[in-house]
């Protein structure tokens, strides 16, 4: 049972849990100078991880994401995914990458125990991914989602960041993608974080738009299920794919909220853009903590705030989103 209730009467059953703050790639919208370590990278260990995911389990929390940064840096990932499926109570394992290990690893994720997939993919085409994410590892990560598709995933959707002037025109190359591929891509709006105010005054687009255009191509809605993520879905009877739109700036996009956070460092965030952390490492050092570890989880959620402050400029104490898991 999910006693994790917030005082708008919001259950809380998905986690995103960040595995590491580092990332391989250097994309416009989030580190466009790469990733810099500032001299204390301790993340959790695989052991604080495993201590972690049975005290939100005790609560009734059943689905898990794995976020970064990119987390197919850690060498103990598939363990890691192994430790998550073994926990009483997770039903489904999910994983956010930016693909650099897609095509090497998928199947390895998959025999640990991963059930479904989020890959990173701003554009189709080669020399537009290259511009977003500074590397040539398009079609690498085309071959990977490929793979993926063989192996029996409850669900793989690829995530594309919208943005003004960069991939804004690129619609009808995922339409045609889509056509034959049972996955869903998800359009993202551009966030304003911490250090990307000029580059989101340059680059934001409204996600409403596409989706009106989507709509009018014969789109249709699809409906939502209990432990799904803030995207609208749609499906179109002459395409195997779905199409998802994330509007985080759209009316009422907080009332549905159903998900936590804990950063690599062990600290939960309530919101994506909140004022603060509550750190929970000290109670991840030995199984002795459990039940402190479960009430200090459970005590929070009366400081849950309605709704993010993005509409007036606050962006809280996320820096990036790569700081944090998206």
């Amino acid at each position: 049972m999910n006693t994790l209730m917030d005082s708008y009467g919001r259950l809380f059953p998905y986690l995103r849990l960040s595995l590491t703050e580092a990332c391989n790639f250097r994309c416009t919208y989030c580190l466009p100078d790469g990733y810099r370590p500032d001299g204390h990278p301790v993340f959790l260990t695989r052991a604080e991880i495993g201590r972690l995911l049975r005290a939100f389990a005790a609560l009734g929390m059943d689905k898990i994401r794995l976020t970064g940064g990119e987390p197919s840096l850690r060498r103990d990932l598939s363990a890691i995914i192994a430790t998550t499926a073994a926990t009483d109570g997770i039903r489904t394992i999910a994983l956010t990458t930016n693909g650099y290990q897609l095509r090497k690893r998928v199947e390895q994720w998959r025999e640990a125990g991963l059930t479904a997939l989020n890959i990173s993919v701003d554009s189709l085409d080669r020399g537009r991914f290259q511009r977003i994410t500074g590397h040539d590892r398009c079609d690498d990560i085309r071959q990977g989602i490929e793979t993926a598709l063989t192996l029996g995933f409850d669900s793989i959707k690829l995530n594309a960041v919208l943005l003004r002037g960069l991939n804004d025109d690129g619609l009808e190359q995922w339409l045609d993608y889509l056509r034959d591929r049972d996955l869903s891509v998800r359009f993202i709006e551009l966030m304003r974080t911490g250090d990307n105010r000029e580059y989101f005054q340059h680059r934001h687009l409204d996600a409403e738009m596409l989706e009106r255009q989507i709509q009018q191509a014969g789109w249709r809605p699809r409906a939502r299920a209990a432990n799904a993520g803030p995207a609208r879905e749609y499906g179109h009877p002459d395409f195997k794919g779905r199409i998802g739109i994330i509007a985080p700036y759209a009316r009422d996009f907080c009332k549905d909220c159903n998900r936590l956070r804990v950063t690599a460092r062990g600290d939960l965030r309530l919101c994506l853009f909140g004022d603060f952390s509550i750190p929970l490492r000290p109670l991840l050092r030995t199984d002795a903590d459990h039940e402190a570890l479960v009430g200090r989880i459970a005590a929070q959620l009366g400081l849950k705030a309605a709704g993010h402050g993005l509409h007036q400029g606050h962006t809280g104490i996320t820096p990036h989103l790569a700081s944090v898991g998206g």
